[in-house]
């Protein structure tokens, strides 16, 4: 593979179809917390496109030493994704059902809660280590870079609309993002396996 614009291209088609997860978890994340400061959303969307660039430079490196691991590893990720999200999505509707007096003073989402999300929206980004196995240490850093960019300008978008419509539907944004969570996590695994 060379430089060139047709790399440049798929590196951010690419980041667009890894990070509609994301995406998603972002605009959860935002109805549930509406009045989410913009610098705890630059945090939180940069902790997405954290993961989204780390995981499939991962994944390459993977390809590159350890391989025949990996390969075995690969059929438990779909699992990974859904007992993660399951989790954070069953915390957060759990939290929507008993929170509704009115407890707004602390973010409904943790830091550990942000890592959790982080990893599982993006551990299928791992098998991308496979696709950009051709390309040079340099071109998969750079491919990776341009998915984490991606990444946080999507986070932020949903962020934004969730912040927005959180606002409106504050007493039900909690359940709307646990079940938003669960049903990624579905979509993930039934795609996966």
């Amino acid at each position: 593979m060379e430089w060139n614009l047709l790399f440049f291209f798929n590196s951010i088609l690419l980041g667009i179809g890894l990070a509609m997860d994301a995406f998603s978890v972002s605009l959860a994340n935002g109805l549930s917390e509406p009045d989410m400061k913009s610098g705890r959303m630059c945090g939180v969307a940069g902790v997405f496109a954290f993961f989204q660039a780390a995981m499939p430079m991962i994944g390459w490196i993977c390809v590159h030493t350890v391989a025949q691991y990996f390969a075995a590893f690969r059929k438990f990720i779909p699992w990974i994704a859904l007992i993660l999200l399951l989790f954070i999505g069953g915390k957060m509707l759990l939290d929507g059902i008993k929170g509704s007096d009115g407890e707004t003073e602390k973010p409904k989402v943790g830091m550990a809660a942000l890592l959790v999300q982080g990893i599982a929206t993006s551990i299928d980004a791992l098998s991308v280590g496979f696709a950009i196995a051709e390309y040079g240490f340099m071109m998969a850093l750079v491919c990776a870079l341009i998915i984490s960019v991606v990444t946080f300008v999507l986070c932020m978008a949903g962020l934004v609309i969730g912040k927005r419509f959180g606002t409106h539907f504050s007493n039900k944004a909690a359940l709307l993002g646990g079940i938003i969570l669960i049903v990624i996590g579905f979509e993930i695994f039934i795609t996966g396996v």
